[in-house]
């Protein structure tokens, strides 16, 4: 795999990016919140990322593959500090509490009701500390029938419908990335700067809460109307469109290739120009998406019986002559070797306690501004430095590391 030089990114001093001075304090694990807190530490943001003593973020242990770490961790992790606390011990929560006091957001993703039970939940901080932006990530939120229900990506998957919806007829399937935890970290990212802009611009200070069974019940939305006011749910079709036809997947000679009709018009161009039949378009078995979706089965063997002649190559320039949308079935080597990413400069480089890894640009652009590639954290790599900052001595991080404390 190509390593692709940085060189020609202008690094942007880190007092400059957008979210500089705001320092966020975060006691997560795993996914949604250590995604919500990298997005606020690449504009600048300092992050603070509290870990247990014995074995940390538990994703630092999900696999090995990316120089001995994990895939998740190291994704997630960029640009943060790690700091070992023991929260069940009383310097552990006094330590926290001076963090919580300099700190501008709290992010937490604790398991069902054990924020209350520390005090550290969104009333609780408001007492102690005013200034203070909490933002929980639960499961089924804070409140309500659920509220004490774990909460995993497959699970949430299963109950908001969607493996319901993904892949074959004949086996529902989870989607292959953790769809609801990202899907709640974007809305935690977004309800964080939301909030700090509020407090800036009012001095109100807003708490954020996102769950994921909501942040991914929000993209359902498509098939929950599609449910509620037609006669059934959308089938289940794997890579083709429940609802569009034609869209999925059609062989070559050689392979296959995606296409994607939108419109009448494109129908039209796609019968035309490329499967070479203009009464086709107009068949009244065809003519509309609707007659087509009724027919999914023989409209697409119908473009199948065409498409096998071709080979991939001609297909595809077949496809852009009549400005059709189509694309490669490519695997994840080939997204790492895209040429839109090379050609757009999107790769960057990040330091990892075991060698160097690219990283991707985050998808929002700001004109002028370079996002932050800082190192992935070892274990507590910044206890001693940021205790230090808060004023303890040499040898009271010693008695504390002697009580495993830290």
């Amino acid at each position: 795999m190509a390593v692709h030089s940085d060189a020609g990114a202008a690094a942007t001093p880190s007092n400059t990016l957008p979210l500089a001075g705001i320092t966020v304090v975060s006691i997560e694990q795993a996914v949604a919140a250590p995604f919500a807190t990298r997005q606020l530490a690449d504009l600048g943001a300092r992050v603070i990322k509290i870990e247990r003593p014995d074995a940390g973020d538990f994703a630092r242990r999900y696999d090995e593959t990316v120089h001995g770490q994990s895939s998740y961790f190291v994704w997630l992790n960029r640009s943060k500090e790690s700091v070992t606390l023991d929260l069940k011990a009383a310097e552990g929560r006094d330590i926290l509490e001076r963090l919580l006091a300099t700190a501008d957001v709290f992010v937490q993703n604790l398991a069902p009701g054990a924020a209350a039970r520390m005090h550290l939940d969104a009333d609780s901080l408001r007492q102690r500390h005013p200034a203070l932006i909490p933002c929980d990530i639960s499961g089924y939120g804070n409140t309500g029938p659920w509220s004490d229900r774990k909460a995993y990506d497959m699970l949430v998957q299963g109950e908001t419908g969607l493996i319901s919806l993904t892949g074959p007829a004949d086996c529902p399937s989870k989607t292959g990335v953790s769809i609801a935890d990202i899907a709640a970290g974007m809305y935690a990212y977004s309800g964080i700067l939301s909030a700090l802009y509020t407090r800036a611009t009012t001095g109100t200070v807003r708490a954020v809460e996102v769950a994921l069974f909501e942040a991914l019940g929000e993209w359902m939305g498509s098939p929950a109307y599609y449910t509620e006011y037609g006669e059934n749910q959308p089938e289940r079709v794997g890579a083709a469109h429940a609802t569009i036809v034609p869209y999925g997947p059609f062989p070559t000679a050689d392979g296959e290739v995606l296409l994607a009709v939108q419109n009448d018009r494109e129908w039209v161009s796609l019968c035309t120009k490329v499967l070479g039949d203009p009464d086709l378009a107009t068949d009244e078995r065809f003519h509309s998406n609707s007659t087509r979706v009724e027919r999914r089965a023989e409209c697409n063997e119908v473009i199948a019986q065409r498409t096998r002649l071709l080979s991939t190559a001609e297909l595809l320039a077949q496809l852009d002559a009549a400005a059709i949308a189509n694309g490669r079935l490519g695997s994840v080597s080939d997204f790492l070797d895209h040429p839109s990413l090379a050609g757009r400069d999107r790769w960057r480089q990040v330091d990892t306690p075991g060698g160097v890894v690219r990283a991707l640009l985050p998808p929002a652009t700001l004109s002028g501004i370079e996002p932050r590639f800082d190192p992935v954290p070892a274990h507590g790599a910044h206890t001693d430095a940021v205790l230090t900052e808060l004023g303890y001595s040499p040898d009271a991080i010693t008695a504390l590391r002697t009580a495993s404390t830290v």
